[in-house]
Parts: structure tokens; C-alpha cells; sequence
């Protein structure tokens, strides 16, 4: 599993993922909307993701009268470790040079 390179669109799809449950799941133009960001950009990123390991997709297996089924996003058990370790390390290197927006 190699690391990915966070950039804030990468990290905004992160978030959008770490933040889904079993009732609210993550599925493509759900991650655009919670991330706040175009299809354009979202879908490369679950790519990049999945090629790594961190993601993986399903269709949903619900009924879903009057459109097609959607590609439900989750990250992997060690995706999901991945991330937040990154996430962290990202934070904590941020603090460390005074950029998190409050007082050092």
C-alpha cells in the first residue's frame, strides 16, 4: 500500500468518507456534495483510493425505484487507518508551524 499525496480536494473526499455510517453510506454525488466538490475531481480521487487500497465500491443491493443503482464508497479497514493517520500527521505538521489558525 503506498501513501497518497493530500491534497485538500483529497482530504475533503477523505473526510466525506470517514464521516459515512451504515444508514448515511457514501456513494458518488453524495461525496461531491459533503466535500463540496465537482465529479470532475471526486471520481479520479475514489480511483486513486481504490488502486491503493483504501477504497472499495459496491453497488447498492436496496430497491431503488426510478434510477439506477448507486456506487456505494467505503474505505477499507486499513484505508480507514491509513487516513486517519494521515490526517493526523497532516494536523499535527499544520500545528507545528503555526497554521491551524489560532494563537502559537
Amino acid at each position: 500500500m503506498t501513501n497518497i499525496r493530500l491534497t485538500k480536494p483529497t482530504i475533503a473526499v477523505l473526510q466525506a468518507l470517514l464521516s459515512a455510517t451504515a444508514d448515511a453510506p457514501a456513494w458518488g454525488l453524495s461525496i461531491c456534495r459533503d466535500a463540496d466538490l465537482g465529479p470532475g475531481t471526486v471520481y479520479p480521487i475514489l480511483d486513486r483510493l481504490s488502486e491503493r487500497g483504501w477504497v472499495t465500491s459496491h453497488e447498492e443491493t436496496g430497491p431503488h425505484p426510478g434510477r439506477p443503482a448507486r456506487r456505494i464508497y467505503e474505505l477499507t479497514g486499513t484505508g480507514r487507518q491509513q487516513a486517519l493517520q494521515a490526517l493526523e500527521a497532516r494536523k499535527a505538521r499544520r500545528f507545528g508551524l503555526g497554521l491551524a489558525g489560532g494563537a502559537v
